[in-house]
């Protein structure tokens, strides 16, 4: 997952450097709108179309937009990531003897619990799961951004309800329909998710909040397989896959009622958007005109102008939302890096060494990441050499998953705007460093540590990248970079399928080899990674100083002028 966790509706105030030779100006600069498109602006509709389209939260009800955000959280609970509680369902599907069929006659007959095949067709459609999640933020933020909120909902019910069905009949469609009914459940989650986040502009003042519950039901909803589990184990088995998804369509056809019930059909407006219509508001056409006719249109126009910037000033707590503006700026002035690639194209940006290394750096993370998740029972059972010991690990990381996603809500946000990006990359290589340390030790407190470390490590890692992307290549681009990085990150991710075979072939079920390649190569790049922008920061701040410099004027000592007055 990623997915924009630390886009802000306040995001778009943060006016980028004025630069004369292109002609930009930070008043001209404000109402900006960040992009969730992966394509060019020049490839987007023009930007007076796109806002036409939007709409100010003032002119919906405050209890349609409480329960507008309600719904939204409710919805991403039990959808938005799922598939991420693969490590929960994966007994399940093994109890159900899913690709037991590939088993050969004699490890039948020794009684594996899994045999090669299975185990890899198991983790194949999870592969493709986490692959296809990540690839789909490109085609999803083009359709948000030309399309709207509500079609974005509407093709994520379907494709919900799609997977679900497809993996109730699974056991008896002629072709393999697990893995494709998978990915169908994980290209679900990300539109109902990504769509969701124009919501916190609902209510400006609280956006913040507004996203920690959206993200927080994100990284809640890996418990819905975990449930489902205990539920499994609770009927003696008697509650089956099939039932369960059949069950489970309750939600996709929840969101599709919704859609054209209550939910926006347009994303509302930000806070830039908003300051500029409160500005736009201040002019009047009838100025030049005198006449009866056009006073009585001039008073009626002064009348529902001021009502617009009550309304908005309401909403912003101030008209000029110049809090949010200054709090963005100390924020950005803290990272140390904002605005480094800010202006440059997006080639530019892409060959530059800031995307090369935080793109590997994310590679080879994600994979580390969905690895883990994906084989954590048979490494502990090896590491720990008991079946049911690997068991109850596998238990308490279906439990913690959701949680710690929860709980470093709140962490994550004072990390990323009280220290330097610097600072947060060096802490990421440091927990990712000690979570591949603890991996490969043979103790049970060692295996706890290391859960409780993970589950805390991944929002933040997710985030971050996201937060690197939008200082560091800024808010023009944001759709495009990023996009990239996850895209590739993810494609790469069918690199699993690899360690899964060095794992059970090569090793013997050995996970500590596999563990040491991700560990040193993930160590490396970071090194790489954080020596460069340590140094980068340093020369921009250097420069920015030698800048304010040249710009300060010379202030003349009171009475230097006029020395017979000394």
């Amino acid at each position: 997952m990623s997915l924009l966790q630390r886009v802000t509706s306040f995001e778009s105030l943060s006016p980028e450097r004025f630069s004369p030779e292109r002609g930009q100006s930070p008043a001209g600069s404000r109402d900006r709108k960040l992009s969730f498109s992966p394509l060019p602006e020049s490839w987007s509709p023009p930007a007076a179309e796109v806002e036409s389209q939007a709409i100010g939260a003032f002119e919906v009800s405050r209890t349609k937009r409480i329960l507008q955000v309600f719904t939204a959280v409710i919805y991403c609970l039990f959808a938005a990531g799922i598939v991420f509680g693969y490590a929960a369902i994966k007994p399940v599907l093994i109890r159900e003897h899913v690709y037991r069929d590939l088993c050969t006659k004699k490890e039948l007959e020794e009684g594996v619990r899994t045999c090669y095949d299975q185990e890899i067709h198991l983790n194949l459609m999870f592969t493709v799961a986490a692959v296809g999640t990540n690839v789909a933020a490109l085609p999803i933020g083009a359709i948000l951004d030309n399309l709207g909120p509500r079609v974005c909902g509407l093709i994520g019910s379907g494709l919900l309800a799609a997977g679900a069905l497809l993996f109730s009949f699974a056991w008896q469609l002629p072709f393999d329909g697990f893995i494709p009914g998978y990915l169908l459940l994980a290209l679900g989650g990300p539109f109902v998710f990504i769509s969701s986040f124009q919501l916190s502009n609902t209510f400006p003042k609280h956006s913040g909040l507004i996203l920690a519950l959206l993200t927080g039901a994100f990284d809640s909803s890996s418990a819905v397989f975990l449930i489902y589990r205990i539920v499994y184990q609770w009927t003696n088995e008697a509650f089956t896959p099939k039932r369960f998804f059949l069950a489970y369509l309750i939600v996709p056809a929840l969101i599709f009622v919704v859609q054209f019930f209550y939910m926006p059909r347009a994303s509302y407006k930000t806070v830039g958007e908003l300051v500029k219509q409160v500005e736009d508001a201040g002019t009047n056409g009838y100025d030049d005109q005198v006449d009866e006719n056009t006073a009585l249109l001039r008073e009626e126009h002064r009348n529902r102008r001021q009502s617009v910037i009550s309304e908005i000033t309401d909403l912003l707590g101030s008209k000029s939302g110049g809090k949010h503006l200054k709090k963005e700026e100390q924020k950005n002035a803290i990272s140390g890096v904002w605005g480094a690639m800010h202006g440059k194209t997006v080639s530019q940006q892409i060959l530059s060494p800031w995307f090369v290394l935080i793109t590997l750096f994310t590679v080879i993370q994600m994979t580390r990441i969905n690895f883990f998740v994906a084989t954590i029972r048979p490494q502990y059972e090896y590491l720990l050499g008991s079946y049911e010991a690997a068991v109850e690990i596998n238990t308490f990381f279906d439990v913690a998953l959701p949680l710690g996603g929860i709980l470093s809500i709140p962490f994550i946000g004072l990390v990323l705007d009280n220290t330097s990006t610097t600072f947060v990359l060096s802490a990421l290589v440091t927990i990712a460093t000690t979570i591949g340390v603890l991996g490969v030790l043979p103790y049970s407190w060692a295996a706890y540590s290391n859960i409780c470390l993970f589950v805390l490590y991944r929002p933040f890692y997710y985030t971050a990248v996201s937060d690197y992307s939008a200082k560091v290549f800024g808010f023009r681009t944001f759709g495009t970079v990023y996009g990239l990085i996850i895209c590739l990150a993810g494609l790469f991710n069918f690199s699993q399928s690899g360690l899964d075979a060095l794992l059970h072939k090569v090793f013997n079920g050995n996970p500590v080899p596999v563990n040491l390649i991700l560990l040193g190569s993930a160590f490396l790049v970071g090194i790489a990674l954080c020596t460069f922008v340590g140094i980068k920061a340093y020369t921009l701040k250097r420069d920015l100083l030698i800048d304010e410099a040249e710009d300060a004027r010379e202030v003349v000592m009171p009475g230097a002028m006029s020395p017979e007055r000394l």
